[in-house]
């Protein structure tokens, strides 16, 4: 099976599993595994922060964050693509108990004077506008991706408001890939930010969450009694440190297997329109007549995966195990299927 259906799916490389069974791990409950220990160390680095901590799921390093950044009462201001709000289980209510305002972007993007606009005026019948949670790249909205400047510009009217401000920075080296901008110019535009190991750069799972001394400490007892508090996990932050060290720089293939592969689909009769491909995901609606669910099926005959994303819209993700062989395929199949 070819599979499309996310860049989840991929599996460690021989290389990955080869440091992954080198790692020397202890007790990370306790502070006392050196490879996670490294593994935090780098992240923070990275990002020119003070602390990292490592956690099974990029959905427990944003929840952490919410719940870090608020009381109860409070609101989240974010776009209505948000992974935090359309995929979380609507964990900002269950474990911090906050509100969440949902504004309409461009592609899953905001811009400063719209947050600004957002944030409450203080009356006691009103939630408080504490946070801001940016989601970069967006995978609702496609892959989309913020410049450094704009992502500046909210930034500036957070710190003005006294608002903090959160990236949700699941695939964010897809997005460095694109936009040019690098790690150490991220970390001081956030108070926080997620990264996730177990997509675009292939390790089999875990997410790292970067932030100032303070922060992480809060946030390590909030992983704790979310049950995230792991034992020898450095043989998954070995896989982590590897796929830093050696899946970054090749996302770009992965975005110029997407662009092959979104030219396909703009020709096809059954392809009613194809959402701007930025990085690796591709979101295109089929005609009426066909409906999602009828082309997985016919696809997965082909032998190839992808996923709905509504009635009539499917979706596309390339990735580490997605080939030049399989593009091939699949570039070959779908002019043949109808």
């Amino acid at each position: 099976m070819i599979n499309l259906i996310s860049d989840t799916v991929t599996r460690p490389t021989p290389a990955m599993l080869e440091a992954m069974m080198r790692a020397e791990v202890g007790d990370d409950v306790f502070g006392e595994d050196p490879t996670v220990n490294a593994l935090e160390a780098k992240a923070a680095a990275m990002f020119g922060k003070a602390a990292a901590l490592f956690c099974p799921s990029g959905t427990m390093t944003n929840q952490i964050a919410l719940k870090v950044h608020t009381q109860p009462l409070d609101e989240v201001i974010c776009d209505q693509h948000s992974h935090i709000y359309q995929y979380e289980v609507g964990g900002y209510a269950f474990h911090s108990g906050i509100a969440i305002q949902l504004l309409e972007g461009d592609q899953g993007r905001l811009w400063a004077a719209q947050v600004e606009a957002a944030i409450r005026p203080t009356f006691d019948w009103l939630p408080k506008s504490s946070l801001v949670v940016l989601e970069n790249t967006c995978n609702r909205a496609g892959g989309s991706y913020y410049q450094l400047e704009d992502m500046k510009a909210i930034k500036e009217v957070c710190t003005r408001r006294g608002l903090k401000l959160h990236l949700d920075g699941a695939r964010l080296f897809n997005a460095l890939a694109e936009s040019g901008g690098t790690t150490l110019e991220i970390g001081p535009v956030f108070d926080s930010i997620s990264i996730c190991l177990s997509k675009g750069l292939g390790a089999p799972i875990g997410s790292l969450l970067v932030g100032d001394r303070d922060f992480i400490r809060a946030a390590r007892r909030v992983r704790k009694v979310m049950g995230g508090g792991m034992r020898q996990a450095g043989y998954l932050a070995a896989a982590g440190i590897f796929a830093l060290d050696h899946h970054v720089a090749r996302l770009k293939e992965d975005h110029l297997r997407a662009r092959k592969l979104a030219s396909m689909l703009e020709s096809l009769p059954f392809v009613a329109r194809l959402r701007p491909v930025s990085t690796n995901i591709l979101i295109f609606d089929l005609i009426p007549s066909l409906t999602a669910g009828k082309f997985l099926e016919d696809l997965a005959g082909h032998g190839i995966k992808a996923s709905s994303f509504g009635t009539h819209t499917v979706r596309m993700v390339t990735h580490l195990d997605f080939s030049d062989d399989m593009l091939e395929t699949v570039l070959e199949t779908l002019p043949r299927m109808y």
